[in-house]
């Protein structure tokens, strides 16, 4: 039975022979320079493009953070300006009723009514046109802010 397990594995030996014999060729095959340096080249292009990726990445990074931080600073400024105007409205309100209370007659009443709903029309009107025009000049400087912001981010990746 040796003798046969032998034989077998000497006819695959040998019917494999040209393979090992390939293989062992491979194995002592030499890389040329060519193909050396062709792979370092775009091993270090690949780097290079790589690091211009992230640092575009990072500029973009930044400009949203601009973005950001000045949208969280105009709502602190918008929220500043409507907690003043009804502090305001409440002053305007509370003088307001002390001027009715000094009335000593009904039309005297009805005049300082009249006039103060004049005065408070006067004052929304103002604070209408002021927020029309705050928002428009807000939008605008958004948005220029915005493009100026990705024009950098564009101009130093492309």
């Amino acid at each position: 039975m040796t003798i046969e397990t032998n034989s077998v594995l000497n006819t695959v030996k040998e019917a494999f022979a040209p393979v090992t014999e390939a293989f062992t060729k491979l194995q002592n095959l030499e890389v040329p320079e060519a193909a050396r340096e062709f792979v370092k080249k775009q091993t270090e292009t690949a780097k290079e493009r790589t690091a211009d990726f992230y640092a575009g990445s990072e500029k973009a990074t930044a400009a949203i953070e601009t973005a950001v931080a000045g949208s969280v600073s105009e709502a602190a400024k918008i929220s500043r300006n409507i907690q003043q105007a009804l502090y305001q409205d409440a002053e305007a309100f509370f003088a307001g009723i002390d001027k009715l209370a000094s009335a000593k007659s009904l039309s005297e009443a009805a005049q300082i009514q009249s006039d103060l709903v004049r005065a408070r029309g006067e004052v929304l009107v103002t604070r209408a046109k002021a927020a029309t025009d705050y928002l428009g000049k807000l939008v605008a400087d958004s948005a220029r802010t915005a493009q100026d912001n990705f024009a950098k981010v564009y101009s130093k990746t492309a």
